[in-house]
């Protein structure tokens, strides 16, 4: 599995923090962890909205399996990425909501509140929150006596999920033409996703804006 960690400039500071975690958390599976920033360093910003765009790109091209996300509530970024195509974004604060999220919902982001709370310890909830989102398979319903219509319901809520909104290629085209240049020219990305990523159409797509 392929986890990205990406966040808007609001919370670029804990970047590195996030990044770190999910290393160390992963480290003996067969993960890999690419981090896209927003970088501490960086002078260009990026908002909730435009990050949640580089989630979808990501996602959608299947470039990568899973994005640990947030902004400063961490609901801005969970209702812009559920605005989108191919993701399905949990709010998470703590390890009970990434634990029930991997085994219920099985989604494939989770933004993360990076300002609100997120005081003194708050490094030990995200360790312990990350910890309890990857430490079982995901979508293998809780509890276990309720297993399977959790499974099931999590069927129909993808499906729904699927045929709701549109693909990319049809959203892209319809959004304002310098909103999209700024979030292609994000070159870790964009270059990721070139060379990564297995939707071609998309791929034509995105090199188009450039």
């Amino acid at each position: 599995m392929k986890v990205a960690v990406i966040q808007g400039s609001s919370q670029k500071n804990k970047n590195e923090l996030v990044y770190n975690s999910l290393k160390n958390i992963l480290k003996d599976k067969d993960y890999e962890v690419i981090n896209f920033g927003v970088f501490q360093d960086e002078e260009v910003e990026y908002s909730y909205i435009e990050t949640a765009m580089l989630i979808s790109i990501l996602l959608e091209s299947k470039a990568v399996d899973f994005v640990v996300t947030g902004c400063s509530s961490g609901q801005g970024m969970m209702l812009a990425c559920n605005s989108l195509p191919s993701i399905i974004c949990g709010y998470v604060e703590n390890p009970s909501d990434a634990y029930l999220f991997g085994r219920i919902n099985d989604g494939n982001a989770i933004s993360i509140p990076f300002g609100l709370k997120f005081g003194w310890a708050a490094e030990i909830n995200l360790q312990c929150t990350l910890e309890k989102l990857f430490n079982e398979p995901f979508g293998v319903g809780y509890p276990k006596e309720d297993a399977k219509r959790k499974q099931k319901d999590t069927e129909i809520l993808k499906y729904m999920n699927s045929i709701t909104k549109r693909e990319l290629k049809d959203v892209i085209p319809k959004m304002d033409v310098e909103f999209i240049r700024k979030v292609v020219n994000r070159s870790n990305v964009f270059d990721y996703v070139i060379k990564y990523g297995e939707n071609n159409e998309l791929k034509k797509l995105l090199q188009s804006y450039l």
